[in-house]
């Protein structure tokens, strides 16, 4: 290595390197480091000088200092790589995706729409400055484009359309984030990027520019209040009709889920019918013009309650998104929504007149708690015309700051919980929620739950929708996938690097595991495409399908097995929330405000208990002990010991080995396996007859070392 018209050699002593500093400076050489430890100095020296340098008493020797690498591109996939690839066994190590099956998604043109790439010039958390951009990105090979010398990522992100920030929202650069895990995941795929917060007839376009351009995975993570609950709207519609052209869709499920502090999922509420409880509240009588006579019954049962009582944490921005059963453009209701305080006064309100403006079966009520403790506010609902259909509020909060409502639990004919909505309802959507990348036994709490229900057809112009012929339950999220991994830039700083929580980083996980699929089968349909995630997904502890679909995506199962039978079946899916108790039990204990409280209960005698019943309820299965991914052997099999348990007693067990058939096995299995890709399926049943209808799954490979 060249110092301009010097060399730089290290100059190795036997001992006494300190005291040779001095000799070396006469014989011409300048000094740029010296160690003790290695006895070792770094000079530069002119060539002529070199003979003089390795003559100096305990020199050992005189070498060139080879010129360094620069840190560039990091190959396959950057610097920063998100813990997912590990996570969803994604990685080129042995026996991870991308070694087994020799992908990295070359050939692949994935799509991602979201807020914005590379327009963003602060921190997404307000620190200050961006960490990096898209060339910083390219550069250290966490994006593909000029600077990356990675092989094959040399193609930069097409952007088809950016984000407009006059139209009032500040780019964050979300979209580059999510551009980033996928790399990650499938480093060879191309990438395309539109951006979805231009409105919500933009974003419909440009899911079908996305696909026009060539994208066969298509990712986004926005959602829009006005998107309907009870139908596919404009942006569903064209996300229906990308599937059906050949590209596969995914989106984040969102994160609205809630639990109050005792573990009801509260983000929703639903009623059957309106309620008219004939009378509104003082307060919202007073309200001029408003026709103030027919406000709800949240009370399914025989006590009439005008109120629905919402903790609201402090600093907490409270959105409350009412819809109601009626088609867009076809709305013959018209609600209105208002919130009061504990002291009955009016703090906000939602008035839109549905009929004869918007024809939209919609109301979003804002309130932001300003205060430093929590505060209890009362929902009210008004019919203002109309007859009032099936209505359902949710509680979008993006997994923060409601505490409780004053209905918590599915009761009676009213539905409390499921948040998933939107085109990530649709049926052709794989709706993705979110798993933290360091526990995969469990979801993260907010990531919202299903199902989805539908009762009229999509919006595909100015006309009403017809109704179904019976609605549409739709089994929601389909599968989950990591969240929380990191990035070069985005979102919280947090344990030394960024990191991006939410289903928004789930989706894009999601959508890597798909590029490598179609790496490796590029004919592959989009339908087949879902069931190879949902069969090849593992297990997420206990949690059921309206939680975690069919379970975490595992990148080397979806690659290497469609199986058959299928795993995924109808009887498996997420259905609505039943009942937990009485409409009399309907309501949480505590001053919610009611105006009447409910009577008590009258006093009966304990009845005798029923006989026992046979259980009606399928056991849970897990497999407790097992080998690791990759198992090294010299010989041609390997001894391989399983372990199973339920969480029922006095189980039995069926195991399904590779492409066999599911036989009797003991809770101990110990088997020999011979060199190769191996998959083991195991079935908890019980003495009722009632088998787990999602076997426990678990893949591992066995190589033979010289």
């Amino acid at each position: 290595m060249r110092k301009g018209n010097r060399v730089l050699v290290y100059v190795r002593f036997d001992h006494g390197a300190a005291a040779g500093v001095d000799a070396l400076r006469a014989a011409g050489a300048e000094i740029t480091s010296a160690s003790r430890r290695y006895q070792t100095v770094t000079v530069a020296v002119k060539p002529a000088d070199l003979t003089g340098v390795a003559a100096i008493p305990h020199v050992a020797g005189v070498t060139e200092a080879l010129a360094p690498v620069a840190a560039a591109s990091t190959c396959p996939a950057g610097t920063v790589v998100s813990e997912g690839v590990e996570q969803l066994n994604a990685g080129e190590d042995p026996g991870e995706a991308r070694d087994e099956f020799s992908v990295d998604g070359a050939g692949v043109t994935v799509g991602i729409l979201s807020d914005s790439f590379n327009q963003a010039t602060a921190a997404a958390d307000g620190s200050g400055p961006i960490e990096t951009t898209a060339t910083d990105d390219a550069k250290s090979g966490d994006l593909p484009g000029a600077g990356n010398t990675c092989a094959g990522e040399g193609t930069p992100v097409s952007v088809l359309e950016a984000a407009k920030p006059e139209l009032g929202e500040e780019p964050a650069d979300e979209g580059r984030a999510m551009a980033q895990i996928v790399h990650d995941l499938a480093p060879g795929a191309n990438l395309d990027f539109a951006s979805a917060f231009n409105g919500e007839t933009s974003f419909a376009k440009n899911i079908e520019k996305l696909a026009t351009a060539g994208a066969k995975v298509i990712a986004d993570d926005v959602f829009y209040f006005e998107e309907p609950f009870f139908q596919d709207g404009p942006v569903a519609v064209a996300v229906n009709k990308v599937v059906s052209g050949g590209a596969t869709y995914l989106s984040a499920a969102g994160n609205d889920n809630l639990f109050d502090s005792e573990g009801h999922e509260i983000a929703s509420w639903e009623a059957q019918k309106y309620r008219d409880s004939g009378a509104c509240p003082a307060e919202v009588k007073a309200i001029s013009g408003a026709n103030t006579t027919h406000c709800l019954d949240f009370n399914p049962g025989s006590q009439t309650d005008r109120t629905f009582g919402i903790k609201v944490a402090p600093g907490g921005v409270l959105t409350v998104d009412l819809q109601w059963d009626e088609p867009w453009d076809g709305v013959e209701t018209d609600l209105d929504a208002y919130l009061l305080n504990a002291n009955g006064q009016l703090i906000a309100a939602s008035g839109e007149d549905n009929i004869g403006n918007s024809q939209k079966p919609l109301e979003v009520v804002q309130w932001e708690n300003e205060s430093s403790s929590q505060r209890t506010v009362q929902l009210v609902i008004n019919r203002f015309s109309g007859s009032g259909a099936r209505l359902k509020f949710g509680l979008l909060e993006n997994g923060s700051g409601v505490a409780g409502t004053e209905y918590p639990r599915s009761t009676g004919e009213d539905v409390v919980g499921p948040t998933i909505f939107g085109h990530s309802g649709t049926a052709k959507a794989i709706s993705v929620g979110a798993v933290p990348f360091d526990d995969s036994n469990e979801p993260e709490r907010y990531s919202s739950r299903g199902p989805v229900r539908h009762d009229f057809g999509p919006v595909v112009g100015t006309k009403a929708a017809a109704p179904l012929g019976s609605a549409e339950i739709v089994a929601k999220p389909d599968v989950v996938a990591t969240d929380c991994g990191q990035t070069t830039f985005f979102a919280s700083f947090a344990e030394g690097g960024w990191h991006f929580c939410g289903t928004s980083a789930a989706a894009p996980h999601a959508a890597g595991v798909v590029a490598l699929m179609l790496n490796d089968k590029p004919g592959t349909t989009p339908d087949e495409i879902r069931t190879a995630l949902q069969d090849g997904a593992e297990a997420v502890g206990t949690f059921g399908s309206c939680a975690v679909g069919a379970g975490l995506v595992e990148a080397l199962g979806a690659i290497g097995e469609l199986p058959s039978p299928p795993l995924f079946t109808p009887s498996e899916k997420c259905t609505t929330p039943k009942s937990e108790g009485s409409a009399e039990e309907a309501q949480a204990p505590g001053n919610w405000g009611l105006e009447t409280p409910p009577a008590s209960p009258p006093v009966t005698q304990t009845p005798e208990p029923e006989p026992s019943k046979p259980s009606l309820t399928a056991p849970r299965t897990f497999i407790r002990l097992h080998p690791s991914k990759l198992i090294r052997t010299h010989g041609r099999t390997v001894r391989v010991v399983f372990g199973f348990g339920s969480d029922e007693a006095g189980i039995t067990f069926s195991c399904r080995i590779d492409g066999g058939l599911f036989r009797p096995c003991p809770q101990r299995l110990v088997r020999r396996f011979g060199v190769g890709l191996h998959t083991l399926r195991v079935v908890a049943s019980d003495s009722s007859g009632n088998g787990d209808r999602t076997p426990a799954v678990y893949r591992f490979r066995v190589k033979r070392i010289s």
